[in-house]
């Protein structure tokens, strides 16, 4: 980490010698090992290392970005110098330049995210086994396998800027996954399940994701298509994150000052019920999404995006502050561990609330349009009557408006998916439109 210390420094200082006004540098190595098998064999072994460098050069209002990955001194210095003569040539932005010296982190706190892990090949090799082995054995209709894998990662990054700010973050991330086939009658079904953590200790045991996807797998057999109609739908938990994600790009700095979001000019006003919040909690230990100082060293810090369903904060950088007159809120390279409220009820109950419906369980397609909040999606889930799952569906498409959608929350779970940096429970909208036969 000193040694990319010294570069961050070394590069600002070569940025003022090629006539930059202010300059702003990244650097980040990342290395790890994936081990994978399939049907009880070792099938590939990959290890990765990589670093890079990125800076952006002010010359004035001006500025000029370039990035590489030669680390030897003329390697280096070209890439300053390309960003320097690109600054030249470049037409003043007004609200252009470095994040404000006063907003820079003054205290970095340990947020417990670096947790190397030293695995063998063959023992990653013999988890990844025995997660797959669970997973074949849960059931006779599991046979096939799309394999099992172990991933250990570790990350360093220095980001620093002519402030004289210079903040270090060490980090890692460890995975578990697994994906099996299933096969009743002529019908073959694929499903997966995966465990994703900063601490290999906080991973769910390997024969707990076997057994997991096989189970996720076995539910989807033999679907069956549902009559075109109008019905509530329960989100759960990942699709839920991508629907509450489609917010939170309506309210970026980008979207609005570009205009081009169906929530432009949202400040104070209500999207979702009083009873639905978005916070932000960056600091949280261990967290997925934490981080003590966004990509360009501003603080970050606790804050409401939505309280009681009125939004109260945009998700802003300094650039898009500027344009639009406001302050960065910290959220340059994204969001830090999004947390949506939730109620006291179980995913079972949300189902029996629901009584007769759709609960999806995967969209796929393109098919939101930030601009206008239309929504039309692909989807999979499980038709439910009397409050109880009776079988899968497939070849559907669900459609509505995002407004529409968002106002029509009716109640969010407590089955909050851990797995992700926006943690939310299953969502129970009123109405959608559900085309199938």
């Amino acid at each position: 980490m000193v040694a990319l210390e010294q570069h961050v420094a070394d590069i600002l200082k070569t940025a003022k010698k090629y006539g930059a006004s202010s300059a702003e540098t990244s650097i980040s190595t990342a290395q790890g090992q994936t081990v994978s098998v399939r049907l009880g064999n070792t099938e590939t072994v990959k290890h990765h290392q990589q670093k890079s460098f990125a800076i952006t050069a002010y010359i004035g209002k001006a500025s000029g970005s370039a990035s590489g990955s030669d680390f030897t001194p003329a390697g280096i210095e070209s890439v300053i110098k390309a960003a320097c003569d690109i600054a030249r040539y470049t037409t003043e932005d007004e609200c252009s330049g470095l994040a404000d010296a006063k907003d820079m982190a003054k205290h970095i706190p340990d947020l417990d995210l670096y947790h190397p892990w030293d695995i063998s090949v063959e023992a990653a090799s013999e988890l990844a086994l025995c997660c797959e082995q669970a997973a074949l054995n849960y059931d006779s209709a599991i046979t096939n396998s799309q394999g099992a894998s172990v991933v250990n990662s570790t990350s360093e990054s220095v980001y620093g800027n002519t402030h004289g700010f210079l903040g270090a973050l060490k980090s890692s991330r460890q995975r578990i996954s697994c994906s099996v086939v299933a096969k009743r009658d002529d019908d073959m079904q694929r499903n997966s399940w995966f465990s994703i953590a900063r601490d290999q200790h906080d991973l769910e045991s390997p024969e707990s994701i076997g057994r997991t996807a096989a189970k996720e797998t076995l539910k989807q057999l033999s679907p069956r298509q549902l009559k075109t109609g109008k019905m509530p739908v329960i989100f759960n938990t990942d699709v839920a994150e991508g629907f509450f994600a489609h917010a939170l790009n309506a309210i970026s700095g980008g979207a609005q000052y570009k205009k081009a979001s169906f929530l432009l000019d949202s400040l104070g006003k209500q999207i979702f019920p009083n009873f639905v919040s978005l916070s932000e909690k960056p600091h949280i230990k261990k967290g997925l999404g934490s981080r003590a100082f966004d990509s360009e060293g501003v603080a970050t810090y606790d804050k409401n995006i939505i309280e009681n369903g009125v939004i109260t904060s945009y998700l802003l950088d300094s650039y898009s502050a500027r344009k639009l007159g406001c302050h960065t809120t910290a959220n340059a390279g994204g969001i830090h561990n999004l947390f949506i409220s939730h109620s006291d009820t179980s995913l079972a109950e949300l189902l029996a609330e629901m009584g007769t419906g759709l609960f999806v369980t995967d969209t796929m397609g393109m098919g939101v349009n930030l601009i206008t909040g239309d929504y039309s999606r692909g989807a999979v889930g499980f038709w439910v009557e009397n409050g109880e799952i009776q079988y899968p569906v497939q070849e559907i498409t669900i459609a509505s408006t995002l407004p529409e959608m968002f106002k029509g929350i009716q109640k969010i779970a407590n089955d909050i998916d851990q797995r992700s940096q926006i943690k939310t429970g299953s969502v129970l909208i009123d109405q959608m439109t559900i085309a199938g036969q």
